[in-house]
């Protein structure tokens, strides 16, 4: 399949974000080879062509009811045509469109994302930021991650609201901090007190307890 040179690329966590893939899966489906020419390696990092999208979301909802040849003969077809919108092989045929509408939306919502996001050097030292704040994008993105609910996340930063926590989920998901910070950024070290390990209540009993055995001994 012969793709433009201008095409738009996406790396391997935006295109698992966009199509909601598992990374993970994203990478295997990659080694397979499917996708063949779509995939290419930029300053040694995978990206895939824009238009390999829905091939690269068929190949991973077929894991479980095709074989990988079966797979890969479907790929092929909505790679050589990706106007097609039902992809027949021998007696299978597959429409696509539910696919092809759910990619639009996952690159829309990521899109929407950035619009409310900033990556400032003058700002946290560059850490993505709601734009007109100081609050870390993906500090709230591990917040949700760690389960508090919205509307808690609403009261530690009042300035916030549902589209900035959807964002923040979105856009961690798709550009995670190793990859969204700054090359130069350094964070903060972490006070001594921080860094030593918590010591569990039932060792504090437990020290305490011995403690007041050997008084009563003595």
């Amino acid at each position: 399949m012969a793709t433009k040179p201008e095409e738009q690329v996406l790396s391997t966590h935006e295109a698992a974000c966009v199509t909601e893939i598992p990374l993970r899966q994203v990478h295997r489906i990659i080694d397979t080879g499917m996708l063949g020419d779509c995939v290419k390696l930029r300053k040694g990092a995978r990206v895939i062509f824009k238009c390999a999208l829905v091939g690269l979301k068929l190949a991973y909802e077929t894991t479980e009811i095709l074989t990988l040849q079966g797979r890969r003969r479907f790929v092929r077809h909505v790679l050589e045509d990706p106007a097609a919108t039902i992809v027949r092989v021998d007696a299978v045929s597959v429409d696509v469109r539910s696919i092809e509408d759910g990619i639009k939306r996952g690159i829309a919502s990521l899109e929407r994302a950035k619009e409310v996001i900033v990556s400032d050097k003058e700002i946290l030292g560059g850490m993505p930021c709601f734009k007109g704040t100081r609050i870390a994008v993906h500090y709230i993105a591990a917040m949700r991650e760690c389960g508090d609910q919205i509307d808690s996340i609403f009261k530690a930063y009042p300035t916030l609201n549902k589209e900035h926590v959807i964002a923040a989920e979105y856009f961690a998901k798709a550009y995670p901090p190793h990859l969204a910070y700054p090359p130069d950024y350094h964070p903060r070290k972490q006070p001594e007190w921080r860094r030593k390990a918590k010591l569990h209540t039932s060792k504090i009993v437990k020290a305490n307890s011995s403690a007041w055995l050997r008084e009563v001994s003595d």
